[in-house]
């Protein structure tokens, strides 16, 4: 079989990383598009891509299989709605935008012209984290007690022009770092039935917060922040509990129950995440198994209501609402 063409828009870090990992796999970067032309060449000339000035010569030339948006969240919408127009699959970073109406309209454009559209959260294409809800939905530690999920970095070391500070590219640990816990929970459990949300807010981004998601009978504490380096998942049932390191990307869960301890092993990376993607387009769907659309939506739903409860508004989002 061929190896998938990806065109790629924007050429910044995540662009990079990803390139390095599925470049190893059966996948090339045919094209290249990115608003830093200078960033956009030396990008391209390493995996031997062609340039395209603007994005819609790089749609009109039809020299790719699948198009991956790898720029701010804020722009996602725009690449993607156009991509999906111009009749092309489409693999969005998370998250795909930065409120549910944009998750919304991206679906919309998936339903209407008959092309793919999948959020690229690598978690939920690794066997790990699917492992782990098999685990969870053949009830093998019992019913659920207690979830409690630690994600954090030290984004506040960062740059200062860093788009992770910005609030004018979205920043803010709920956008770049609760996305991971709050999709975790929600593949797990679905939609919550209360949302509580408390967070910080410093120079227009939330720096910190910890939000809760109601189920009933239990709830997930999830603490997310950006001044601190942490991470781990704890999932106890009445019959034992789940641990997992490093969820996010994790290569290992310890299960361990009354009867017996096992241990979930797989890999977490990038060639992964594009590999079941590509098959996904080349089976025709339009809705990816992984991680439907409804899952992205719904989990942006989750982070609008914290948003509100944290009365945390962007500065464009307040333009917009003056004009």
């Amino acid at each position: 079989m061929e190896k998938f063409r990806w065109a790629y828009v924007g050429s910044g870090n995540i662009a990079k990383s990803t390139a390095r990992s599925i470049t190893k796999g059966a996948h090339v970067i045919s094209a290249v598009y990115s608003r830093n032309a200078e960033k956009a060449e030396a990008f391209a000339s390493k995996y031997r891509a062609k340039v395209y000035k603007t994005y819609d010569e790089l749609l009109d030339s039809g020299n790719f299989d699948g198009v991956y948006i790898a720029t701010p969240h804020t722009s996602h919408l725009e690449y993607s709605v156009k991509a999906m127009k111009a009749g092309y699959p489409v693999l969005c970073e998370k998250p795909v935008g930065v409120t549910a109406a944009e998750a919304e309209a991206m679906h919309r454009a998936s339903a209407d012209n008959n092309v793919y559209f999948c959020e690229a959260m690598w978690t939920w294409f690794s066997d790990v984290a699917l492992g782990v809800k098999k685990c969870i939905d053949e009830k093998e530690i019992g019913e659920i007690k207690s979830v409690h999920i630690d994600y954090a970095f030290p984004g506040l070391m960062m740059s200062k022009d860093s788009r992770v500070l910005l609030p004018e590219t979205a920043g803010g640990a709920l956008l770049d770092v609760g996305i991971y816990p709050i999709t975790y929970c929600y593949n797990l459990f679905g939609y919550p039935e209360e949302i509580k949300c408390e967070g910080v807010i410093k120079n227009g981004i939330d720096v910190e917060e910890t939000v809760i998601l109601g189920y009933g009978g239990f709830e997930c504490v999830l603490e997310m922040s950006l001044s601190k380096l942490k991470e781990g998942c704890k999932i106890i049932g009445t019959k034992g509990e789940i641990s997992i390191p490093v969820f996010h990307m994790a290569r290992l869960a310890n299960i361990k129950t009354d009867k017996k301890k096992k241990k979930i092993k797989g890999k977490t990376d990038y060639l992964t995440e594009f590999t079941r993607a590509s098959e996904e387009i080349r089976a025709g769907k339009t809705d990816s198994d992984y991680i439907p659309r409804k899952a992205t939506i719904d989990c942006l739903k989750i982070m609008d209501e914290c948003r509100k409860q944290m009365n945390l508004v962007y500065p464009f989002e307040k333009r917009e609402e003056e004009e």
